[in-house]
């Protein structure tokens, strides 16, 4: 009888382990707060099965080798394509109670994209601005800094910042595009011809700068290398938890902004459980630590108690209105003007390595 009574206990678990429902997760690296995940594991029963990428293309090889996700995290400007070629669903915005929790701009802004806003949900979003060690870069200038790109871009103030160290992103797109709004005129715009002499002035930058990365010169702004550099955001706050000093800005000038967002692939598996964990993610609360944890900004309403919160724990994770109307997307480009871009970029890390 005790034996009988142990095989129906192994048979009832054995069960109870295989009916556990699953949702697939693919995600960016290091872009949740842990403590969230797990909390949707223990509040729901299921099992996320959590996977990550580090770049863009990573997630397209994915869906395009026919791995099968439930819940995946492209950015704003993979969406027009993968609403094209079908590999995300529409919404049903009424399984997302937490849904009016959104910021209703960053809707809009996504709404540009194909109706974007029909087949996903925000869930972080940043910017690519200036960050400024005030302590080593007004003794080196000479007096207080504008708010301005000029810092790096202009000829005669660069050259006075160099000593102390100025830094750009290795991003020739985000960073031509930043160049030309400087100058009053548009990537997109520009003909592959335009952006070879538009581009030329950077050459004699790329000789000053310092440093040309997108990993190294977060350190090198903690121990105080570089004194003004591009930066995302969420870089720029890491550095800052080692050295408090640095500030972080939208210059006047404009800066790129990007958004990702939430999306639930055409031949998902478990729609049901994508949509639980989107809601989940939509929690006020939820929204706030994710935000902490990442250190790029919530997707909440500004009418949010939460974001409210979120503004007295770190300050720099709540852009004002000011700041968001001088907010851009990167441009879509043609195929020879990317050529151009990468050409450019190139006669610029050449011009660095130049005696």
């Amino acid at each position: 009888m005790r034996r009988l009574s142990l095989l129906v206990l192994l048979g009832v678990v054995a069960f109870s382990v295989q009916a556990q429902e699953v949702l697939r997760v693919l995600n960016w690296k290091n872009y949740i707060d842990p403590g969230v995940l797990e909390n949707f594991q223990r509040d729901t029963g299921v099992r996320v099965d959590y996977q990550t990428f580090t770049a863009a293309d990573e997630l397209d090889q994915a869906l395009t080798r026919g791995e099968h996700f439930d819940l995946v995290v492209p950015s704003h400007f993979q969406l027009a394509r993968l609403i094209k070629d079908r590999r995300l669903q529409a919404l049903d915005m009424h399984q997302l109670p937490h849904y009016a929790s959104v910021d209703p701009e960053l809707l809009a802004m996504l709404a540009g994209f194909n109706s974007a806003n029909r087949y996903v949900v925000p869930y972080l979003w940043g910017t690519v601005g200036l960050v400024t060690n005030p302590e080593l870069a007004e003794q080196a200038f000479g007096g207080p800094l504008p708010n301005s790109w000029s810092l790096l871009f202009d000829e005669q103030q660069s050259a006075r910042l160099a000593g102390c160290g100025i830094g750009l992103l290795d991003a020739p797109e985000e960073t031509l595009s930043l160049w030309l709004n400087y100058q009053g005129k548009s990537l997109a715009r520009s003909s592959a011809g335009q952006i070879g002499r538009a581009g030329k002035p950077l050459l004699e930058l790329g000789r000053r700068i310092g440093s040309l990365d997108n990993e190294a010169y977060i350190e090198d702004l903690s121990q105080g290398r570089l004194c003004v550099a591009m930066a995302w955001v969420g870089h720029a706050l890491t550095a800052a938890k080692a050295r408090p000093s640095l500030r972080y800005q939208i210059p006047e000038e404009g800066a790129l902004v990007f958004i990702d967002s939430l999306a639930i692939p055409a031949d998902a598996a478990h729609p049901e459980l994508a949509y639980r964990f989107i809601d989940y993610l939509l929690q006020p609360d939820n929204a706030r630590r994710n935000s902490l944890a990442t250190l790029f900004y919530s997707p909440l309403s500004s009418k949010s108690p939460e974001l409210a919160q979120l503004a007295k724990e770190q300050p720099l994770l709540v852009p004002g209105q000011a700041d968001r109307r001088r907010l851009y997307f990167l441009e879509k480009l043609s195929p020879e003007q990317k050529l151009a871009v990468d050409r450019l970029w190139q006669s610029l890390k050449q011009a660095r390595t130049s005696p």
